[in-house]
């Protein structure tokens, strides 16, 4: 018996989301549709048009709603994705960031204005070390980085 997710997020575009549920799936080797539901005649959206798009990003469920434009995202929400290698963060950075905008410390907002965090495993090992001027220097560190470079993180424990 499959094991069901009980929360998943839900988030909210004017009318954009099957096309952010591509987007996303395409950045993840396992990203996936898994359902599509159109508008009937009771609306509120055009008959025929997407409802909702059920989406799987690496195990994590979402839900994609066209609601219209009543509701715009902003950064008291965002989503972490940790990143195994400088690889990792370089190829999610550049695909999530494309149509949007960078921020500091590994965030940034895809075209649709979604809040992500690109963090590679190593800064919350770092962050975990006993030894508090080791990470005080890290912290540094990633307080003027935009994207993360493990490379300076590495040094910067040193």
């Amino acid at each position: 018996m499959a094991t069901v997710q009980k929360i998943s997020p839900v988030l909210w575009f004017d009318s954009e989301a099957e096309a952010a549920a591509k987007h996303y799936c395409a950045a993840f080797a396992d990203g996936r549709i898994s359902h599509v539901e159109h508008y009937g005649k009771a609306g509120p959206g055009p008959e025929g048009s997407v409802m909702i798009v059920e989406f799987e990003l690496a195990g994590q469920r979402f839900a994609g709603l066209n609601g219209g434009p009543l509701f715009n995202p902003n950064e008291s929400v965002s989503f972490l994705i940790r990143c195994e290698d400088q690889a990792e963060v370089d190829r999610l950075w550049a695909h999530k960031s494309e149509g949007g905008s960078t921020s500091m410390c590994g965030w940034l907002k895809d075209r649709w204005g979604f809040s992500w965090q690109i963090v590679p495993q190593l800064f919350f090992d770092l962050m975990d070390d006993p030894d508090a001027e080791r990470k005080t220097r890290v912290f540094a560190a990633m307080m003027q980085m935009t994207k993360f470079d493990i490379a300076a993180l590495k040094a910067a424990a040193r």
